[in-house]
């Protein structure tokens, strides 16, 4: 059972890298990619619907390594605390920005939006890179499983260059996912800026892996390791040709297979040693009861194809290419044109459909109209109440 959770938790990480990273990428490009508010709409509406959804594999992944390996998340915790901390205002910042960027009245308030948005991106990108070069380079620890140093240790030139891998990486991957999702000048930008990352995104990475290769590694490592050098030359080729589709499918192999990568070179430890190898955590020393095990499977079992399948119909519902169309007026594209009608409809028509005064389609307990209450999504303006 031990092996099995281990496997999971590469999935779970796999999946959150994949679907989050794309979000990270586009919030990190949004200055770059998108020079008018219009544009900064589109690239933000591509992620709007299912950015938060994505954040859920996080904390599934961190649950299960809870509930699995309990050693492993309390040692790891504790050791990385500050950096974890770190990396958890990041993701604040970003949820901040998202969901504010929508109600801020001025270009003042979106362009700190907008900030909180590209620092809330780049810094989990960064600091997810290097804390899994730190598990694979491993860690000072004691015999009670306590790691000991301070945050700097983490911080070496080794753990850095994971982070720059990912942070190339992710970069890369939103492009494309722009390139898939947008249309106009976002798109065309986007698809200049894939280009442009990929060389320094492959040399981070082919240093990053002959680097490691010298750290830790076996043969199951390598073979992935192969693996996602080709996936990676098959999305540059297909960034080059302009087959977004392909380009993007490629790029998901290619991030996905990084967190596989390095639970594949991990085995059979969670959180090595460095300082003497008889204190590593493994997932024999680390894990929970067999009888917790157990009851985790079923769980999982039950309740994974539902969640798969329920994120698989979001993505095809808001599968279509996001244009200025989208997002024109105070809302988003069919959301708008709803707005718009019901206003019509019970705000100025009302007396001419029902015989009743315009004032009574206000919505009740106030007297803003049905347009000013509407839920706004990411990255729209809010509608301003009558004064």
């Amino acid at each position: 059972m031990q092996g099995f959770w281990f496997g999971v938790l590469a999935v779970l990480w796999a999946g959150f890298f994949v679907l989050e990273g794309f979000d990270f990428g586009v919030g990190m490009l949004l200055p770059v990619v998108a020079n008018t508010d219009t544009e900064r709409k589109i690239a933000l509406r591509s992620i709007g619907p299912v950015w938060d959804g994505n954040e859920v594999w996080l904390l599934v992944a961190g649950g299960a390594t809870f509930a699995a390996f309990p050693e492993w998340y309390a040692s790891a915790f504790s050791g990385f605390y500050l950096a974890f901390a770190v990396l958890l205002v990041g993701l604040i910042l970003r949820g901040i920005g998202i969901e504010y960027r929508g109600k801020a009245h001025t270009s003042h308030g979106r362009r700190w939006c907008d900030f909180a948005i590209v620092v809330g991106s780049v810094l989990p990108a960064l600091l997810l890179g290097v804390a899994f070069a730190d598990f694979m380079r491993g860690v000072k620890m004691n015999a009670s499983h306590d790691v000991i140093g301070n945050f700097w240790d983490l911080v070496t030139p080794y753990g850095l260059l994971g982070g720059v891998v990912t942070l190339t990486l992710f970069a890369f991957h939103g492009a494309l996912f722009l390139a898939l999702r947008t249309d106009g000048e976002v798109r065309d930008v986007a698809r200049s800026l894939a280009r442009a990352l990929a060389p320094p995104t492959g040399l981070a990475a082919i240093a990053f892996v002959i680097w490691t290769s010298q750290v830790r590694g076996a043969s199951v490592s390598f073979v992935l390791g192969g693996v996602i050098i080709a996936a990676f030359l098959a999305a540059t080729w297909a960034a080059e040709v302009r087959r977004p589709g392909l380009a993007f499918a490629a790029s998901s192999a290619v991030v996905g297979l990084v967190p596989v990568w390095v639970f594949a070179a991990l085995w059979p430890n969670v959180l090595p040693a460095r300082n003497n190898a008889a204190f590593s955590l493994t997932v024999y020393n680390a894990d929970s009861s067999p009888y917790t095990l157990r009851v985790m499977t079923v769980v999982a079992l039950v309740f994974t194809p539902i969640v798969l399948a329920y994120q698989a119909w979001t993505y095809w519902v808001f599968r279509a290419r996001v244009t200025g169309a989208d997002v024109e007026g105070d809302g988003y594209g069919l959301i708008a044109k709803v707005r718009e009608s019901a206003h019509e409809m019970l705000g100025d028509g009302a007396g001419a459909l029902s015989g009743v005064p315009a004032s009574a389609a206000q919505v009740s307990g106030g007297d803003r109209p049905l347009a000013a209450v509407a839920p706004e999504l990411p990255g729209e303006p809010a509608t301003p109440s009558p004064s």
